[in-house]
């Protein structure tokens, strides 16, 4: 309500405060936007090292859109050290749940880095998968 002004006054802070409150109980989805609140800095200091710290709880939970931002960090460096097997093994999960973006940066990913990064990746995407499912 806070976020978009739905009968109520957009206010990011009060937003990110509830967003904060959920994401901490474990809401995935508030994780996510409490990540993307740090990412750009509305409500709080932008700040990529918290940005990237919700994105990966929501993404560790199998939230796509978070493990797709969680790629991108990778890739660029933002909040956590660049790592292009992180980027492609966290794109690829999220291409894995259907999340078309992330095919798209998926292949974006592949052309920049060698095949045996895209093998491990992919490795590492297969055992991610399996511990979450023995966690269900």
């Amino acid at each position: 309500m806070y976020q978009n002004g739905e009968g109520l006054p957009q206010n990011y802070s009060k937003a990110v405060k509830w967003f904060r409150m959920a994401a901490e109980q474990g809401d995935s989805n508030a994780q996510y936007s409490l990540g993307l609140k740090y990412s750009v800095g509305h409500g709080v200091p932008q700040n990529y090292s918290e940005a990237a710290k919700w994105h990966r709880k929501s993404a560790e939970q199998g939230n796509t859109a978070a493990q797709l931002s969680l790629a991108r960090m990778y890739d660029r460096g933002n909040g956590v050290p660049q790592n292009d097997l992180s980027a492609y093994m966290w794109a690829n999960l999220a291409a894995s749940g259907g999340l078309e973006k992330a095919e798209t940066f998926s292949d974006i990913l592949r052309q920049k880095i060698t095949k045996k990064k895209i093998a491990e990746a992919e490795r590492l995407s297969k055992e991610w998968v399996k511990k979450r499912a023995k966690k269900q």
